[in-house]
């Protein structure tokens, strides 16, 4: 077992009343995935959570809260949350609204680049453009 099986019972308890729950097998463990983003989810030693960027001060506030450092730098937006602050039921379903919200905001189009922002352009190549990227159409 690569993953606490009770605490993933708790979890699928907190989301039970929704309809767009995907569970996958990720980063050694299990993640939740909520309306095809991912959510929140278990490693072999922690509870993880995305609260995204803007929340992620907040979070680390928190008791038992730390960076989500997987990677061996922090991936800003997720936290790792040791078990000792999901104790209660309370404490867990507040954790796991906090992913809800966050896969929520991003469904919602509330997070990341500001609507009506330009994408970057693509890095060109150097090669001459063909007719149509310059603008010629025929």
């Amino acid at each position: 077992m690569s993953y606490d099986e009770a605490l993933a019972a708790r979890i699928r308890k907190c989301l039970a009343g929704r309809t767009d729950v995907v569970e996958k097998k990720m980063f050694g463990g299990l993640c939740f995935m909520v309306g095809g983003a991912m959510c929140c989810g278990l490693t072999k030693s922690d509870f993880m959570v995305r609260v995204g960027p803007d929340k992620y001060d907040d979070a680390l506030a928190q008791p038992h809260a730390r960076p989500m450092d997987f990677t061996g730098r922090p991936l800003k937006g997720m936290v790792y949350v040791a078990p000792e602050g999901l104790r209660t039921e309370s404490a867990l379903a507040q954790w796991v609204q906090r992913g809800v919200e966050f896969v929520s905001e991003v469904k919602l189009g509330k997070v990341g680049r500001p609507k009506g922002s330009a994408r970057p352009a693509p890095a060109r190549s150097g090669k001459p453009l063909n007719r149509n990227e310059r603008g010629r159409t025929r």
